[in-house]
């Protein structure tokens, strides 16, 4: 088993396997399970979504027909065109159809070259949704959209302040500043910063080819190069994209099984099971949690399960691959290192350099 800073680059390609179903799994998009009142509030707040766009076009409407006159009479007339058009047609006039097709295009190249000669973009009287796909409803067709899903995800476990994190920790503010060309791993002959480039250009291999190639990630080394970062670089895009993501310092994750295996609560075991259900679990700081027993197998039952699944995984650790063997065992560090792209971050503590730089620091 080689890491990924001790491997060639052809060889990363062939690494990731064909995320193909498999069978006696069952699939489940609608992952989440919530209670009425969870519900209630994830739909409140698409009404208040819906509301805040339905505001922002009538303001829209009211600035513009102020300043372009003609655009109201042509708006108007769009709306009683269809009235006359269909009266037309029930007194037997046959190319009234014709007529109305014909004038409607004329009307909306008016409208739409009256815009653009005042400036405004030709959507400018389409509300700005949040999320395009289900136009700020929650649901496609009956079915929950993706961005409910997240939405659940987010409220469940907590986690609605890894948008806020997403916002800074992403790829456009990602550096290279921070990684030395000189610090050389002896064990590759690679420099911390090309290390880094490799790692980067992974994690955008990993997200082009996410629904088409099953892969992992396990990021390792030491504290503050970057690992958490870059994990979180991945969930921005995937969240962008429309997939599920669940994010988890270890210590969180294996409460989530405890509560499972010793309390009574159904919405325990709903926790529980979404986990092996979500497009990508992401489990950081691993080696931090109190370990144990429990602790150890319920990593290898988490890890076996979505490997099964073909569900994607990103862990991120400080451990060295000698002390995740002796902490959790042969048979995980097994899975792990057959199963995952091993990612070997190396160099200077980020946080110490952004502070001796008076630069606020963030999670590496």
């Amino acid at each position: 088993m080689q890491s990924i800073s001790e491997m060639p680059s052809d060889d990363l390609a062939g690494d990731a396997k064909r995320r193909v179903p498999i069978p006696l799994i069952k699939e489940e998009r609608q992952i989440m399970s919530l209670s009425n009142t969870q519900y209630n509030i994830l739909m409140r707040r698409y009404e208040a979504k819906q509301l805040k766009n339905q505001h922002i076009i009538t303001n829209r409407m009211q600035e513009v027909y102020q300043a372009l006159p003609r655009l109201l009479e042509i708006d108007n007339e769009i709306s009683s065109l269809s009235v006359t058009q269909a009266k037309k047609l029930i007194d037997g006039n046959e190319n009234a159809l014709a007529c109305f097709h014909d004038r409607l295009k004329a009307l909306t190249g008016e409208k739409a070259r009256l815009l653009a000669d005042h400036g405004y973009p030709k959507d400018y009287f389409e509300p700005p949704y949040d999320c395009p796909d289900c136009q700020d409803t929650g649901y496609i067709g009956g079915r929950k959209c993706h961005c409910f899903e997240q939405a659940a995800i987010d409220l469940v476990y907590t986690q609605s302040n890894i948008r806020r994190i997403l916002e800074t920790e992403n790829f456009d503010n990602f550096s290279f500043d921070y990684y030395s060309d000189e610090q050389i791993n002896p064990a590759t002959g690679l420099s911390s910063l090309a290390t880094a480039r490799q790692a980067v250009q992974n994690c955008r291999n990993f997200i082009q080819t996410f629904d088409a190639d099953f892969c992992n990630l396990f990021f390792y080394g030491d504290t503050g190069i970057g690992k958490t970062y870059l994990s979180n670089c991945v969930a921005k895009e995937l969240l962008d994209s429309g997939h599920s993501v669940i994010y988890f310092t270890a210590s969180s994750l294996f409460r989530i099984f405890e509560k499972n295996a010793f309390e009574r609560e159904q919405h325990a075991g709903d926790d529980y099971r979404n986990i092996f259900s979500c497009d990508l679990l992401i489990v950081d700081d691993l080696g931090t949690e109190f370990s144990n027993t429990f602790t150890v197998s319920q990593l290898f039952l988490c890890l076996n399960e979505r490997i099964l699944r073909q569900k994607s995984t990103i862990i991120s650790t400080n451990l060295t691959l000698t002390q995740l063997k002796e902490i959790y065992s042969e048979r995980t560090f097994s899975r792990i290192s057959s199963s995952y792209t091993m990612i070997k971050l190396f160099g200077n503590d980020i946080r110490i350099l952004k502070k001796l730089k008076g630069q606020p620091c963030q999670e590496t």
